[in-house]
């Protein structure tokens, strides 16, 4: 089983909502890949938030670091803080410390979504910055697919890139999620969910095959001997056998 976790940190419900698009694009590739969806602890006091005018947080539970070791991959989202992440976000990752002496996340994959209130907030520094955090962990980052949609128009204002899909919110976070950036955001999830599949699905066969390599091998290595002892038993009975003739004749008796 495949198994994926995507961790948001969400201010004005807009990196929630993509989230819910990119589980679609993961659940459209392959139904069968378990998904979880997170969200990091809050590190604002209520009156803080009030005075934001942030909305309540979604229905989520609230992730802990441990259960980063036990997936496949993970989707991280979050908005941008002065082109990078913010420090709800930093922090959660900042509490994993015992996962990267051990290697728990060594080979697992990762991808960056964000949402930013203007055109040129920082979306690429923050998936850029956030990467400095799977390089140290062993994570492989997964970048969108190269033939990206929409972005070489200029209709339409689009958030996302290379990086990841993305959102512009506006400065009073009152703008939605386009359609455009909807479909982006189902294509990295399915992409994304694609390539973590390949992988673990391709590293089981390859320890199926290893396994039966080595039994094999061990068959062999019995064979081997067993047929040694059978060759080595023959010469030593010649050997041992005497050869006596009698009245002239040449004939061998035991």
């Amino acid at each position: 089983m495949v198994k994926i976790v995507i961790v948001i940190y969400s201010m004005y419900t807009h990196v929630y909502q993509l989230a819910q698009e990119i589980k679609k694009g993961t659940e459209t590739f392959d139904s069968s890949i378990e998904i979880e969806l997170y969200q990091v602890p809050e590190t604002l006091p209520q009156e803080v938030l009030t005075k934001m005018h942030a909305p309540p947080k979604p229905e989520l539970p609230i992730i802990t670091a441990d259960k980063l070791a036990e997936a496949d991959g993970f989707l991280f989202g979050f908005p941008t803080r002065f082109g990078s992440m913010p420090a709800q976000f930093k922090a959660f990752l900042d509490s994993t410390g015992h996962l990267w002496s051990g290697g728990s996340l060594n080979n697992k994959f990762a991808g960056i979504f964000s949402s930013t209130a203007t055109q040129h907030g920082g979306q690429e520094t923050t998936a850029f910055t956030a990467i400095t955090y799977l390089a140290h962990h062993g994570i492989i980052f997964v970048p969108l697919v190269s033939k990206l949609p929409y972005f070489g128009q200029t209709d339409e204002v689009i958030g996302g890139g290379p990086w990841g899909s993305g959102t512009i919110t506006g400065s009073d976070a009152s703008r939605p999620i386009s359609d455009r950036e909807k479909e982006i955001a189902k294509d990295q999830g399915k992409h994304f969910a694609q390539v973590v599949s390949t992988y673990v699905k391709g590293k089981k066969v390859i320890e199926i095959e290893k396994k039966k390599k080595e039994s094999s091998d061990e068959i062999k290595t019995v064979e081997s001997n067993n047929l040694t002892r059978s060759t080595t038993n023959t010469e030593k009975k010649k050997k041992s056998k005497k050869n006596w003739f009698c009245c002239g004749k040449d004939e061998l008796l035991d």
